[in-house]
């Protein structure tokens, strides 16, 4: 099954991707990982990717296409995939179409902005061995300090209020118009994410199936 996986930065898609990937046994697709994974292996595309990178500029969409067109030719892409973080607009969304990749199904995973940013803003991470917090929800046994390895927590830049919010703007700039896009093609199915994890996921199962 080759699946798209939608959803503001925040609504937990990253997870519900995990999910799939082990109930399906198919690979899901990052773009942020496999742009890296193209510089690193130093493929043409990827070095094209690094000369963008390192003056300082996005790298174009044309670039980030030819490099997810040439990971889904890999092997382990021959049952299936999940696409998450790609594509972002119409017109990658376009070009996917260009490169003849049929897609089965595209699952929005919808949370609503305050919620995001509640969840978002609320995080506090360990740079130190990478443990993640939330004021809210889990919480040191001392405030500010790592449960795991007794550094300090921060909040990353990523999640600050004011970041958030630019960050939710440009999804529903860029990205939300793609849940026309791939309902006019009748493959759109919506699941609203629910506080805990699992529930979300049993919601997401079943809109694989639909």
């Amino acid at each position: 099954m080759n699946l798209i996986l939608l959803g503001a930065p925040g609504a937990g898609k990253g997870t519900q991707a995990e999910k799939i990937c082990e109930k399906l046994s198919i690979p899901a697709i990052s773009t942020g990982n496999i742009l890296r994974e193209a510089i690193a292996n130093k493929t043409e595309m990827g070095l094209k990717a690094k000369s963008f990178i390192d003056a300082g500029k996005l790298v174009p969409d044309e670039v980030v296409i030819g490099i997810i067109n040439d990971r889904l030719k890999e092997d382990d892409c021959k049952n299936g995939f999940i696409l998450d973080g790609f594509p972002r607009t119409i017109p990658q969304a376009e070009a996917l179409d260009r490169m003849d990749v049929h897609i089965d199904r595209v699952i929005d995973i919808e949370v609503p902005d305050e919620k995001i940013a509640s969840r978002l803003s609320g995080r506090r991470v360990c740079l130190k061995c990478g443990a993640t917090y939330h004021t809210e929800f889990k919480q040191p046994k001392v405030e500010g300090v790592c449960d795991v390895c007794g550094d300090v927590l921060v909040q990353r830049k990523d999640d600050m209020p004011e970041t958030v919010l630019d960050r939710l703007a440009t999804y529903h700039e860029q990205t939300e118009p793609l849940k026309d896009f791939y309902s006019e093609k009748g493959i759109l199915r919506i699941v609203e994410g629910q506080q805990e994890v699992a529930d979300t996921t049993a919601l997401t199962f079943k809109a694989l199936e639909d």
